[in-house]
């Protein structure tokens, strides 16, 4: 082998990135002007020319490229197997590995090929030009200001003309987007539900079909969803992602199987379904992943098995009376179950109570933990902090509380009022601290505690009509918002409030344990208050059935009299303050003090006499 060149390089420059510079322009390729072909060119006599005042337009025309964007997928199945080999039985197949494996050529395969594979790994490990250094300081430095962007905006479509125009809704009664659901695995995808929630404002040619849309082609959607109601709300299968489980308007469960259509695979009988409409329906931590549970208005919790729908496996009643009686049951608007604690699951009731309830105990009366509560209307939105279990959100009425769950007679922190009511809320998916509302002015809130309490840190004005549903992608960037015209906004929020900060999660675990402390202490000292109080209001009712009870003419003399004895008290007090003000004759101060005071004893004398007098009469 003979050696054409040596490069020859200092060995601190090895392993260096490359820089990449701009340069200026330079001329590569010059052509003169030719004299010779002068003669060629042809004069034109006589020339016309035009003056006119005006300036010279010249009109472009620019036509982009449409892009079409099919949907393709690729099924791997386990192959290359010889036809004596049944690859479902364990037992041939590893006898057919042990077999190959012995082969002589099979080894010097294995060894020709390991040698370049072990290359080509070197090779890709020397040196990455597109490497990054010091990310996180430089992320640290960064102080940009909150945030947000439009990225997408879907209307729902009711008919063809929807597909040329998707602003546009043929109904008269628009539909809401009442709850939306990203797809577990890629994010690419968003299962919507449509609803008219609105008192007796379903239509007769009111659509019931829900959607699902790819946001890589959003002109239409990917999946039409026909259900026998229309349905208020949709849930992708974490496990599975072609399975979807919805609760309808009417109160039945469904659940669909995209690979098989927009048809349900199974509907639950309306006589075992909930009696109103079921506004929460969450897949449940299980081994076959095939069970879910449901809450309705109507006041009863139940737990579903898809692969048998004719009947629901178990039933909770929400009466906090703990009586199990429906009628005194409180109706349910949102659910929440977090898979890190299986059995413990809470409920938001219409009322304004938080209800946490224990699937694993005894008796229907104990599955009934523990009552929150804290605002005046529905508690329209209920969530578990990711970082923080025992720490939960609910949103309701014109303010956002967050709870502990240590805490049961009031929340630890809570937003101001607003003047529009709060609709939906849910916890950031990256830091501890940050949360999202929408309100009922068509306004996106988000809240950064450790940076501000009294106000949010990024409030955007998402459209006109109100905002009714919300759901946050797992990567924390992107959140979707539904409002009641069933349009859905799509928006990218800043990474300064979807990345974690540095000591994020100290300072907030600092702060929720003092919120929650304070509130204990103010918990204690309200309980003192009422003990003594009711000690008090007893006394006071021992006190009034220790005392005789006297008969209105006696107390109407007791009354009487000391009604005189202060009249004759207060006249003698009169008196006397009258007669201290008159001068006596002895305190008179005369140049002649012997007559003066004979004079005084001749006027007194008479009036001992008279007094006398008066004494004897």
């Amino acid at each position: 082998m003979e050696i054409i060149y040596v490069y020859t390089r200092k060995r601190s420059e090895f392993g260096r990135p490359c820089s990449f510079s701009d340069r200026p322009a330079k001329v590569s390729v010059d052509i003169p002007p030719d004299p010779s072909m002068a003669s060629s060119f042809v004069l034109r006599n006589p020339v016309d020319s035009c003056v006119q005042h005006g300036s010279d337009m010249s009109e472009h025309e620019v036509n982009t490229e449409r892009v079409e964007v099919e949907s393709r997928g690729v099924n791997h199945i386990e192959g290359g197997w010889p036809k004596d080999i049944n690859p479902q039985e364990v037992e041939q197949t590893i006898r057919f590995r042990k077999k190959v494996e012995k082969d002589e050529n099979y080894v010097n395969t294995i060894m020709h090929l390991g040698t370049l594979m072990e290359h080509c790994v070197k090779q890709n490990n020397a040196i990455n030009i597109y490497e990054e250094y010091f990310g996180e300081e430089m992320a640290e430095v960064e102080d940009e200001p909150p945030s947000a962007k439009t990225i997408n905006v879907i209307s729902k479509l009711t008919s063809f003309f929807d597909i040329l125009l998707p602003k546009r809704d043929p109904n008269v009664t628009k539909r809401t987007a009442t709850h939306l659901s990203w797809h577990p695995d890629t994010s690419k995808k968003l299962a919507v539900a449509y609803s008219s929630l609105e008192f007796q404002q379903n239509m007769k040619d009111m659509s019931f079909d829900s959607y699902i849309w790819d946001l890589e082609n959003p002109n239409k959607p990917e999946l039409v969803l026909k259900p026998s109601s229309p349905l208020v709300s949709l849930e992708y299968n974490p496990k599975d992602s072609h399975v979807l489980v919805g609760g309808c308007y009417n109160g039945q469960m469904a659940y669909w199987d995209t690979r098989k259509g927009g048809l349900p695979v199974e509907v639950s009988t309306v006589e075992v379904s909930h009696r109103d409409p079921v506004y929460g329906a969450i897949w449940l931590q299980s081994k076959t992943g095939t069970e879910c549970f449901s809450a309705s208005t109507d006041g009863q919790v139940l737990w579903w098995d898809i692969r048998k729908l004719s009947e629901p496996t178990e039933t909770l009643v929400l009466d906090i009376t703990r009586k199990g009686l429906l009628e005194n049951a409180l109706g349910a608007v949102t659910l929440e179950f977090e898979p890190t604690m299986p059995t413990k699951f809470m409920v938001g009731t219409e009322q304004g109570i938080v209800i946490a309830c224990n699937r694993k105990a005894k008796t229907p009366p104990e599955k009934i933990t523990s009552t929150y509560s804290g605002h005046h209307g529905p508690v329209y939105a209920l969530a578990r902090n990711p970082f923080y279990p025992k720490i939960f959100l609910t949103v309701g009425d014109w303010t956002a509380r967050i709870w502990s769950e240590e805490t049961k007679e009031s929340s630890i922190m809570w937003t101001k009022y607003h003047l529009s009511y709060l609709t939906d809320g849910c916890w950031s998916t990256m830091r501890p601290a940050v949360f999202f509302t929408t309100r009922s002015d068509g306004t996106l809130d988000v809240w950064d505690f450790l940076f501000k309490q009294n106000n949010p840190s990024l409030s955007l004005k998402v459209c006109d009509e109100p905002l009714s549903s919300l759901r946050l992608q797992d990567n924390g960037c992107v959140v979707g918002c539904g409002s009641k015209l069933g349009t859905v906004t799509l928006l990218e929020i800043s990474s300064g409030l979807c990345t974690l900060q540095r000591n994020e999660k100290t300072l907030a675990t600092a702060m929720f344990e003092r919120e929650t402390k304070r509130e204990k202490i103010l918990e204690a000292r309200h309980r003192e208050l009422r003990l003594k109080e009711r000690a008090r209001s007893e006394g006071q009712e021992l006190e009034m059935e220790e005392k005789p009870v006297e008969s209105p003419h006696v107390v109407l003399d007791r009354v009487r009299r000391e009604f005189f004895e202060v009249i004759e008290a207060e006249l003698q007090r009169r008196a006397q303050a009258e007669t201290q003000c008159l001068p006596s004759a002895f305190q008179i101060k005369d140049c002649e003090g012997e007559e003066a005071a004979v004079q005084g004893e001749e006027s007194q004398l008479p009036k001992d006499k008279e007094e006398e007098e008066e004494d004897a009469a």
